[in-house]
């Protein structure tokens, strides 16, 4: 599977249920204007996954091959516990009262810290160097492909989804992908 396949499924997949998925449901409820929304999410991204992926290849450049194929496996395992842990929006997660494209950048960006698809980010970008365009822009559309629908269709289409499912088959993608960091790399 190319780089940017993996980094779109690995970051939608796990994306389901995340609390910036919410998050979106939040702000498409509040504002009702989707554009704005979509481009801030787009934008806030971008911004925040490439400075990921260029920390994880800082990491990469630090640690020895061998290290560094160890830490990708025990990353990937961790992450494939987390993903099985649901998300909530924090209480304390408020909206601001500016408009929709800065209010919804602001909000996505700080949410997106330290979060799964962020660290997701990191260890692709720490296992394809070479490929990190590829990881950044395959991230952002797996966080697209997660997002859009629940910005336009709202709270309808989070409720049908099967979460635990999903949840599920994420933790088993990055199962795969800790075993092949130690088998390719």
């Amino acid at each position: 599977m190319s780089v940017l396949a993996i980094s779109i499924t690995t970051v939608a997949l796990a994306e389901i249920g995340d609390k910036t998925q919410l998050l979106s449901l939040l702000l498409a409820s509040r504002y009702r204007k989707p554009i704005p929304i979509i481009a801030a999410i787009f934008l806030a991204t971008i911004a925040n996954h490439a400075l990921a992926a260029y920390l994880g290849v800082i990491i990469a450049d630090i640690i020895t091959p061998t290290m560094l194929k160890w830490v990708l496996f025990a990353s990937f395992i961790a992450m494939a516990g987390w993903i099985l842990v649901p998300d909530k929006l924090d209480d304390d997660e408020k909206v601001s009262n500016r408009g929709p494209f800065v209010a919804s950048f602001i909000a996505f960006f700080i949410a997106e810290i330290g979060d799964k698809t962020q660290i997701a980010t990191s260890i692709l970008g720490a296992q394809y160097a070479d490929a990190l365009l590829m990881v950044v822009l395959g991230t952002t559309i797996g966080m697209l492909l997660a997002n859009v629908p629940v910005v336009i269709i709202g709270k309808l289409s989070a409720d049908k989804l099967p979460l635990k499912l999903i949840r599920q088959i994420t933790a088993g993608l990055f199962v795969i992908l800790a075993v092949s960091a130690i088998v390719i790399t």
